[in-house]
């Protein structure tokens, strides 16, 4: 049995919500500068020679690269063999959020009631997602969720009739609705199968994968190959100004559902696609 301090998980939320919103991951940034040389139109070419100006920036002046900051969206994958001490583990992850939102000087933008809206002034409380898994090591993977692109996000229910091909027309619509509020060149998360809600989380965690890997799954991974090029197919382009990038990646995740359903997900996020990543 592996013992570990919440304290220790407080200072490393705190720390992976201040690197998240200052620094995007090397895949990321690599895909930038990727789709800056690609890039055909001038105007989607300067546009994202900003994006990556104003990446540098961020990362030399230690400043937020985008004013959203975010809702703090944790993911914690938990071995089974781990215990924690020294309080509630739950407490122990908003109270990183709160520190880390506070000394990074980084925007509070969650209000305690969603009819009311009374700001909660420290950016809490994160949504969690608990996962119990093999082994003594913690993952914790911290995505701060901008607004502007999780407002975009989609469910579709489809029958299973609708089969590959609608699946296919479900995530070119999100896109296409999407348009450039969701501050594109984007990434397109998707979800496929279990229920409303299971797929709506695998497509919040497809964001978080690298976006150069694909699906280990052959017809998933020609799935998102060809949506990523129907998507930049569609003239939307950098900012929503026209362009052929309009979307870095397409990660998908599949999992079993109930033979009535095929549920479909779809989360957008934007050029700021920001998480971190650290195990325990």
């Amino acid at each position: 049995m592996k013992t570990i301090s919440v304290n220790e998980i407080t200072k490393s939320i705190k720390e992976m919500c201040i690197e998240a919103n200052y620094t995007l991951t090397p895949d990321m940034r690599a895909a930038l500068k990727a789709a800056a040389a690609s890039e055909k139109s001038p105007l989607g070419k300067q546009i994202l020679n900003q994006l990556e100006e104003n990446l540098q920036i961020a990362g030399d002046d230690r400043i937020p690269i985008c004013q959203d900051t975010g809702m703090a969206v944790v993911f914690m994958e938990i071995g089974q063999e781990v215990h924690f001490e020294g309080g509630s583990l739950e407490d122990a992850i908003n109270e990183g959020v709160r520190q880390g939102y506070r000394e990074g000087f980084l925007r509070k933008s969650v209000v305690a009631d969603p009819l009311l809206r009374e700001n909660t002034n420290d950016n809490t409380p994160a949504v969690i997602h608990y996962e119990i898994t093999a082994g003594d090591k913690v993952k914790i993977t911290v995505a701060p969720k901008g607004f502007g692109s999780e407002n975009m996000s989609r469910i579709f229910m489809l029958k299973p009739a609708d089969g590959i091909e609608g699946v296919k027309n479900a995530v070119l619509t999100a896109v296409k609705d999407a348009g450039p509020n969701a501050c594109p060149p984007m990434v397109v998360g998707v979800g496929i199968g279990g229920t409303f809600e299971k797929c709506a989380l695998m497509a919040k965690k497809a964001l978080t994968r690298p976006v150069d890997s694909h699906s280990e799954i052959p017809y998933v991974k020609e799935m998102e190959e060809e949506l990523l090029e129907k998507i930049n197919s569609t003239g939307i382009g950098p900012g929503g100004l026209g362009g052929t990038t309009t979307a870095l990646a397409v990660s998908i995740n599949t999992c079993p559902t109930h033979i009535a359903g095929l549920p479909v997900a779809v989360n957008i996020c934007c050029n700021v696609n920001r998480h971190a990543v650290k195990i325990l």
